[in-house]
């Protein structure tokens, strides 16, 4: 059998004695798309930090593809093929949509070789499939600034698609967004499998049923459990988690 892609085993992360996460174990599959769920300070955000390099685990291990991630540089990582995006957008405002993505996908030539330039060959197609992804194909010289929330998310997700990660992290993508963005929002994500592994930190469970995707939920630092939405709707210690914390979000 083939390995899985990102394999998270005995996991501690520490803050001044506060286990953030405690021997967590988890993995994600080749082509997969994930979604970790649970309360504010379950270890969410802590764990794709950790992931990426940004937080540094106290023990346990992080392999991807293969290979150990725990203490290699956040940039030897996304060189590596994993591709993180924030829940804040992150695309440069003052620069046109298709710069901002000639950005990523020349993202060693350098900010003058990168923009105002004419894009050729594999460089332009690329471009072209990532403005089509985004659905910005027909305002590509608009600047970024000038964009609705959801098409800055859109246009960033298009950005990190561009570095060709073999894994995905995103934190609340469909945060802010109206209903149709997020519903197009969902329908991108899913489209980006199988060529490459996705794992959404969301809190809005309508978003998550549209992802139709494994679901992990986690508790203070530990997965509580995992499974589909509807097992884990149907979970007692689920249920027991979010009472009094916002419980309706797995009714």
């Amino acid at each position: 059998m083939t390995p899985d892609l990102l394999q998270i085993e005995d996991l501690v992360v520490s803050y001044d004695g506060f286990r953030a996460l405690d021997d967590l174990t988890w993995s994600v599959g080749r082509g997969e798309l994930h979604v970790l769920i649970g309360p504010n300070g379950a270890g969410k955000s802590t764990l794709l930090d950790a992931i990426v390099g940004r937080t540094r685990a106290v023990s346990g291990s992080i392999r991807f593809d293969g290979r150990e991630l725990r203490g290699l540089s956040e940039s030897h990582i996304v060189s590596l093929g994993v591709g993180r995006k924030f829940q804040a957008p992150g695309v440069l405002e003052d620069l046109s949509v298709v710069d901002n993505l000639a950005l990523a996908v020349r993202p060693r030539k350098g900010w003058l070789q990168a923009i105002g330039s004419s894009l050729e060959g594999v460089d332009r197609d690329l471009v072209l499939e990532l403005l089509a992804l985004a659905e910005l194909d027909d305002r590509p010289d608009r600047l970024a600034g000038e964009l609705s929330h959801g098409q800055k998310q859109r246009l960033e997700l298009a950005m990190v698609v561009g570095l060709s990660p073999k894994l995905i992290l995103l934190d609340e993508p469909a945060a802010g967004m109206t209903r149709g963005e997020t519903r197009r929002t969902a329908e991108l994500l899913r489209s980006l499998i199988p060529q490459h592994a996705v794992v959404v930190v969301e809190h809005d469970m309508d978003f998550v049923e549209r992802l139709d995707s494994p679901v992990a939920v986690l508790h203070m630092g530990r997965l509580l459990t995992q499974g589909s939405l509807a097992e884990v709707r149907a979970d007692e210690r689920v249920r027991r988690v979010y009472l009094g914390r916002g419980g309706k979000q797995v009714a």
